[in-house]
């Protein structure tokens, strides 16, 4: 039996991207059940994926340690999956290396030690490489823009969609509940978001609050709070923090508009999470955002106050056509994890012929 190790220690964080990733793409190979590999998942919550998955997969513990050369885990596998870019566990031994891209935005910063190491760290991996999956055509692009692949197998898959019930528990009460119509939001609180312009825009949107919601212990979280007292904002911007897959269900189908200002992005899940229930997007007219909305997402050129407010409500006028709303649920749907994973699979059978 084949036995595929997946580099996936960052599924601890949920709240992430990359950990929402890894969390819905193990969930995908165990949907499609494919007798011919073995899994082995790296996690330090052994015991929660236990709970879920029982003994589909076999389960290798993480300790931080193994970031070292000469501590690096001593067994071999027949492929070894490093499931995003950045992670810093690598195998001790040569075996057939399979890399999946998210994005490449740390080539992209001003120099400095930081960056130098990243791309150091990249660079090696793309040498042991002996297949590159990217999660969207931008993520190939970008990555050309500044990396030699050349000589490399490559493929792209795009994530499925987390969204794929779309249920909530009947008389479900939210943590937070706005009364009158609200603007929906999430992410993780760092700079390339971009939360703060959605403040200065509601100046033009006098009717509606906004909730932002996401890991929120980063020191961006002072630039919005500063900007909420400048512009007397405290009784119509809510920032609860980290919520519950239920709770942010509840926003994205309660909310008059998903609103997604973000600078850059490899995929844009989110997009799709708030598709997936018929409601307006508005987002930024940049990187993968176009790719993954397409017409379907409503998109900003420039963050000028006003403008935005106009794209708002644009954005929410174009979802009153109701089938305009059931092809948009339709798009979000067309992602699924399950097929993710089977093109994953047939990945691995690629580099083993």
């Amino acid at each position: 039996m084949k036995q595929i190790f997946l580099e996936s220690h960052n599924i601890k964080n949920q709240c992430s991207g990359l950990g929402q990733f890894n969390y819905h793409l193990i969930k995908g190979f165990y949907e499609c059940a494919d007798d011919e590999f073995k899994f082995i998942v790296h996690a330090k919550n052994i015991k929660g994926l236990k709970a879920e998955f029982g003994d589909f997969f076999k389960y290798q513990p993480y300790f931080s340690i193994t970031r070292y050369r000469y501590l690096r885990l001593p067994n071999k596998y027949t492929i070894w999956h490093s499931m995003n870019q950045n992670t810093k566990v690598e195998p001790r031994f040569e075996m057939p290396y399979v890399l999946t891209i998210h994005d490449v935005h740390f080539a992209e910063e001003q120099d400095s030690d930081e960056k130098a190491s990243s791309v150091k760290r990249f660079k090696e991996k793309l040498k042991r490489a002996n297949a590159i999956v990217y999660i969207s055509k931008y993520a190939q692009k970008a990555t050309h823009r500044h990396f030699d692949t050349s000589g490399i197998p490559e493929y792209i898959i795009y994530n499925g969609n987390p969204m794929a019930d779309t249920s909530i528990p009947e008389n479900y009460n939210p943590e937070l509940k706005i009364s009158g119509p609200y603007l929906f939001t999430i992410g993780e609180f760092v700079p390339r978001k971009n939360f703060h312009v959605l403040l200065e825009m509601l100046k033009y949107l006098p009717d509606y609050k906004l909730i932002i919601a996401g890991n929120s212990d980063r020191p961006y979280l002072q630039k919005i709070n500063a900007l909420i007292t400048e512009l007397s904002l405290e009784d119509r911007v809510f920032i609860p923090g980290k919520i519950s897959e239920t709770e942010k269900k509840y926003h994205l189908k309660n909310c008059e508009a998903f609103v997604f200002p973000t600078l850059k992005e490899g995929f844009g899940i989110p997009i799709i999470e708030a598709l997936s229930y018929g409601t307006a997007v508005i987002t930024s007219d940049n990187t993968s955002l176009p790719e993954v909305g397409r017409s379907f997402a409503t998109y900003w050129k420039h963050y000028e106050p006003e403008y935005m407010a106009q794209k708002v409500l644009e954005g929410i006028d174009r979802f009153q056509d109701q089938e305009f709303v059931e092809n948009a649920k339709k798009h979000a749907q067309s992602f699924s994890w399950k097929n993710t994973a089977k093109q994953y699979l047939e990945v691995y059978n690629d580099i083993l012929q």
